[in-house]
């Protein structure tokens, strides 16, 4: 009896240590990022009271703060406004189809300006597309290269080539190309819109496929073996062997592309006054009021949170379709 108490009590504070010891990791991963933000507002409080500007004061965590209720508010004030336009376009149309009932209807757009939700959204609708289309084109491009040698090497001086090439110094051949291409008299999408599309796809091409190639060119031979062994159809080798080992290094490009895809799309919207968050840090920056440094730096802490969530969404999507946990950790 005494041997087996001394094993539970034993047992008991291996596991009190062990949970105590859990409750002291979560501890500080909650505290010391909380104490780092911290610190980064007070030394951005005090070094912001301490610089003047052509436009008056730099702006500090208080006036920002202020900026992203004032911006708020001046979307609520934009979508009142396209509601009251199309309740009375309605009311209008309603009367004159009272008095003749012939008359077809039109509802026009609402057309005033974007607020500053809204080219959030546009932003994101922009990278996002561009970044789904680069997968289709990458991923099955860097499959094929990684299993064969002989594509490997007729494409690898290409992607050399290309890969170190800002897509901004694209921008200009792919305005052209579009305006060009893109006539329709009942577009779609607006051209600004097919613009960054392109310009975003572009710089999201390489590191998935350079990563996607590694990734399937590593596979263990043992595994590939095995696929032969058993005589396995191409396609069936490649869902069954290939994707499934490749998953980690696949999400690494993709990872790599989403965070290089922002930075490159907000670059691009404010060289090319494509609708977005580019365009309206550059409009406030002409703009010169003495609020716009303060919007401008609503805009940067906008550009970096949504940049960090794409890049955990993109770990999050890993930890769930790899099987290689420990790739997802961080």
């Amino acid at each position: 009896m005494t041997t087996i108490s001394k094993k539970l009590a034993s047992n008991t504070s291996g596991i009190s240590f062990k949970s105590l010891s859990m409750a002291n990791d979560s501890m500080k991963n909650v505290l010391l990022p909380l104490i780092g933000v911290a610190c980064f507002l007070v030394i951005w409080a005090i070094a912001a009271s301490n610089i003047q500007t052509s436009l008056g004061q730099f702006p500090g965590p208080s006036h920002v703060m202020e900026q992203f209720g004032t911006l708020y508010q001046e979307h609520v004030a934009e979508r009142d406004k396209a509601t009251s336009f199309y309740e009375r376009q309605e009311k209008r149309n309603a009367e004159r189809v009272a008095k003749d009932p012939n008359y077809q209807p039109k509802t026009r757009a609402y057309t005033g300006k974007e607020t500053f939700i809204d080219q959030i959204f546009t932003s994101l609708t922009t990278v996002l597309s561009g970044f789904i289309l680069a997968a289709i084109v990458a991923i099955p491009l860097g499959i094929a290269i990684g299993l064969s040698k002989s594509l490997n090497t007729a494409i690898n001086p290409i992607i050399q080539i290309f890969k170190p090439v800002s897509p901004l110094a694209w921008l200009p051949l792919v305005t052209m190309v579009v305006s060009a291409v893109y006539t329709t008299s009942d577009p779609m999408f607006a051209k600004s819109f097919i613009v960054s599309l392109v310009t975003v796809t572009l710089c999201c091409l390489w590191p998935m496929v350079i990563n996607t190639s590694v990734g399937v060119s590593s596979i263990n031979a043992d595994w590939v073996n095995v696929s032969k062994v058993l005589s396995l159809p191409s396609w069936v080798h490649i869902r069954r062997i290939v994707l499934p080992a490749a998953v980690p290094s696949i999400f690494v490009g993709m990872r790599m592309s989403i965070g290089i895809a922002w930075m490159v799309l907000i670059a691009a919207e404010m060289l090319a006054q494509n609708p977005g968050l580019g365009k309206f840090v550059w409009d406030e920056f002409q703009n010169g009021s003495s609020q716009s440094l303060s919007r401008i730096m609503a805009a940067v802490i906008v550009i970096g949170l949504i940049g960090f969530l794409l890049d955990r969404s993109m770990l999050s999507l890993q930890r769930i379709l790899s099987w290689d946990k420990d790739s997802a950790k961080r």
